[in-house]
């Protein structure tokens, strides 16, 4: 055992200078026996099959492969060092083991750094302000400690990320081990050409080399040029480039995109690993086009213990197999910010920029009184991060951000003379209280601050509170390495990148845009709040929450595409993730899409049921019409019907489609229901009944209660009658329509099959359908009351429905298709009369200087 250890020990210390297939050969020089290699061959396999089988991250990876990093060795000095400051820092074991599990797993796909040449290309997926910055960290760290040399981030397109980054990096590599780097940036200066590029990479020179830099034509170019200038010394220099915000002006675009494929082009041993939390634009690349598509790998990080990410704040629609009763609808944090109110926080129209003066609405008003409520119940509470941020994100536009200063300076200033003033006092504790009772702060593990202990520490709050402009064009900028920050921030593209807001806990956002990537990097407020994890609010639109509740759902869907692939042995070249798309926004901008396909969407297998109503007479008496219409026909035309009125049922069985069809015709889906798009039901049935003959024949079921007396009795048809159901809707600020959340019971989806369904799981019935009926379609009617009164025990979360008249629901079940399905095309709206206003990459774009 011994001379395997010892042995063992020796080729783990070979590695470092030899790949795996070299170090044996070592080893086999040095005399060792045939019976110890092959042990040493088979233990080594035993690590790396470890690494490769990890459940987290999920990975997709190239075939062929080879694992040659099995994680951490005792005399590394990177890695240990940053866990260090990460134990100071506070971090909890587990989440430090989630680290060095998600980095072990991402440099194992990196190729051993004394490989003759190779070329990498993977992509990393994280969550918006999630800890990307300190994973890719840790990466880096982890391929110092194997003999990488030299290290490029491109830290996004403005300084404030790359100043962040550099401070980040300097901290947690540099300043452990400074002996063993050369920094060729520094916190406050972009790369410089320096003179004999060749000196920091002569094999004399040990240190690994350090260069955080923008995406910008030409610092990227002068790069490249230096680079090139020590071409005869990077033969045998392993490079390891991290692109942050990968997503930004790397695709598509006409002078970065090159600009990083030329400075590529001169590391003959590179890896080059994009991180983003908005994927879409790289996963939209042409595969086969000599770009930076990730080839070889896609990972895709855990969701963090502690996180806030999109669907923890806005829910998200149920996915296909989903019961929609199981799906979260999110922490009731958001508050409505009246379409009224946004002429008058930003300029609806270009020329209206140029002396435009702000208003300080009521609800921005609540925003900011809320914040520094907030900001005094931490200061009680002494617990997190002591830096306390507001954000307030109206427009992109610089002078409408500076317009906001005397506004907001007079309006802190005002509150600090009112605090004597009883009225004022009042207000504030009802704010405070009515939006303390809507968050419980125990349903988070925190305790209740009153308003008295708030107002103690109030004064000391607003002396400290700063108003901050933060664009590229002010001076007064954002900086949290000075003591701690208590400021209300008013910005656009410089905080909506990579860039943390730290203590960030109130926004103001009405902010139009039109890609799914860049609404996503907006939300600053994504992240971990520890301490306040009660207290964060947003003030937006309705429109946008909506935006976000689907670009939730869109996200989740690609993060199980993508775990879905990786249990079907796919690799980056062989599967397109899907993204869904929206008809009021677009995936990504059109340049990156211009290789973009049309993906199949159908839905086979699915549950499409109403969720939002109208609450006005005639359109919901137009849907009774509708209803009465089809049961009276299904009546003549079904094969039979079973009816059980005593538990509030009927069902109509065979029923000829086109009265389904024509019954979705007439019938007003809410245009909020974005999956009940009448026009895309019908195409998709009538794709059916041509191309497969599938969905000829239908099921129509009548859902009510068992229940009631004959006031509550609704009548579909002679003989059809059952007693109105209870929907209430969800506690919200809406008006002129009701949102149910859930109307279909998994139960009522298995309404027509045969045997004991009460207890199948949402699978099963998938499969149940699929064996009884494969090729028949369910519509199911429910009559709602319209006042629906919610039970006492929910009435904190739901309120009446209070609609003018009964509501009828709408439930479709679709049988799971054999072969290929249909495909459903989404349609988009003609955003060519709407003024939205785009990311700016003016500046990264611009014409070279030579």
């Amino acid at each position: 055992m011994d001379e395997f250890d010892d042995n063992y020990d020796t080729f783990k210390a070979l590695l470092d200078i030899y790949t795996p297939s070299e170090a044996i050969k070592r080893l086999e020089l040095m005399g060792a026996s045939t019976a110890v290699i092959q042990k040493i061959r088979e233990q080594h396999e035993r690590q790396t099959i470890r690494i490769k089988e990890l459940e987290e991250p999920r990975s997709i990876v190239l075939d062929n492969r080879n694992t040659w990093y099995t994680g951490p060795s005792p005399h590394d000095k990177c890695w240990p060092a940053i866990v260090g400051r990460l134990e100071m820092s506070g971090w909890s074991e587990s989440a430090i083991k989630s680290l060095d599990t998600a980095s072990t797993r991402i440099v194992s796909l990196l190729r051993h750094p004394k490989e003759k040449a190779f070329s990498t290309q993977g992509l990393v997926v994280g969550y918006v302000q999630s800890g990307k910055t300190t994973n890719f960290t840790a990466v880096m760290a982890k391929a110092a400690d194997r003999g990488y040399k030299l290290f490029i981030v491109l830290a996004g397109i403005h300084n404030g990320l790359r100043r962040q980054t550099q401070a980040r990096l300097v901290q947690q590599l540099v300043e452990p081990n400074p002996t063993r780097w050369h920094q060729l940036t520094d916190l406050d200066r972009d790369f410089v050409p320096t003179a004999n590029a060749a000196s920091f990479f002569g094999k004399n020179n040990k240190a690994h080399v350090l260069c955080v830099i923008k995406k910008n034509a030409t610092i990227l170019r002068k790069f490249a040029k230096w680079l090139e200038s020590a071409s005869d010394y990077l033969q045998d220099c392993p490079a390891l480039v991290i692109d942050d915000e990968a997503d930004q002006a790397t695709v598509a675009t006409k002078t970065i995109n090159p600009r990083i494929r030329q400075i590529l082009g001169h590391l003959p041993k590179s890896a080059y690993v994009g991180y983003t939390a908005s994927p879409f634009a790289n996963l939209l690349i042409n595969p086969s086009a000599k770009d930076l598509y990730p080839k070889d790998f896609i990972v895709n990080l855990p969701k963090p213990d502690g996180h806030f990410g999109t669907e923890v704040l806005f829910g998200r629609y149920a996915l296909d197999g989903e019961d929609p009763e199981d799906v979260d609808d999110g922490y009731d944090m958001i508050r409505r910010v009246p379409d009224e109110d946004v002429e008058r926080v930003r300029p609806l129209k270009r020329a209206d920029v140029y002396g435009f003066t702000p208003q300080i609405t009521e609800t921005l008003r609540d925003a900011i009184r809320y914040f520094w409520l907030v900001t005094a119940a931490r200061r009680v509470r002494g617990a997190g991060t002591p830096h306390s941020t507001m954000l307030i994100h109206t427009s992109v536009n610089t002078a409408v951000h500076n317009s906001f200063k005397m506004p907001l300076t007079r309006l802190r200033d005002d509150m600090r003379t009112d605090l004597d003033n009883l009225d004022v006092l009042q207000n504030l504790r009802n704010l405070w209280d009515t939006e303390t009772a809507r968050v419980p702060a125990e349903d988070f593990g925190e305790v209740k601050i009153e308003f008295d202990e708030v107002l103690s520490h109030l004064p000391g709050v607003l002396d400290d509170c700063r108003i901050v402009m933060d664009n590229s064009s002010s001076e007064d900028r954002l900086d949290y390495e000075n003591g701690p920050v208590v400021a209300i921030a008013v910005g656009g593209n410089t905080l909506s990148r990579g860039l943390t807001l730290e203590g960030l806990s109130v926004s103001y956002f009405v902010r139009a845009v039109s890609a799914y990537d860049t609404l996503l990097q907006m939300g600053r407020w994504f992240g971990y709040r520890d301490g306040y994890a009660d207290l964060p609010r947003i003030w937006m639109t309705t429109e946008l929450s909506d935006w976000f509740r689907h670009l939730a759902t869109v996200e989740t869907e690609m993060r199980r595409d993508i775990d879905v692939y990786m249990t079907e042995d796919k690799n980056p070249l062989t599967f397109a993730v899907r993204l869904r798309t929206h008809p009021a926004l677009r995936v990504t901008q059109a340049a990156k899409m211009k290789d973009a396909v049309k993906a199949a969407s159908a839905y086979g297998g699915q549950r499409v049921q109403t969720r939002y109503f109208r609450t006005d007479g005639q359109w919901l008496l137009d849907n009774q019409e509708a209803a009465k219409r089809l049961v009276g026909k299904a009546m003549q035309h079904a094969s039979r019907y079973d009816a059980r009125p005593e538990d509030g049922r009927f069902v109509f069985r065979n029923v000829p489609y086109d009265l389904v069809i024509e019954f979705l015709r007439k019938y007003h889906f809410h245009e909020k229901s974005m999956e009940c798009d009448a026009k895309l039901l019908v195409g998709y049935i009538e794709k059916r009944v041509q191309g497969a003959g599938s969905l000829r024949r239908w099921n129509v079921a009548i859902v009510g209660n068992p229940t009631g007396n004959s006031d509550t009795a609704f009548e579909f048809a002679p003989g059809v009658a059952v007693h109105r159901i209870i929907r209430a809707r969800l506690q919200t600020e809406e008006v002129g329509y009701a949102d149910i959340k859930t109307l279909m019971s998994r139960r009522d989806a298995a309404i027509d099959l045969d045997g004991e369904t009460s207890n199948l799981t949402e699978q099963e019935i998938k499969s149940e359908r699929q064996k009884q009926l494969p090729n028949t379609g369910l519509l199911v009617l429910y009559p709602i009351d319209k006042v629906s009164t919610p039970p006492e025990r929910k009435k904190q979360l739901r309120k009446p429905l209070n609609a003018d008249e009964h509501v009828i629901g709408v439930g479709l079940v679709f049988p799971q298709p054999h072969g290929e399905d249909s495909t459903v095309e989404w349609i988009s709206a003609d955003l060519s009369g709407v003024e939205i206003e785009e990311e700016d990459l003016s500046p990264i774009e611009a014409e070279e200087s030579p």
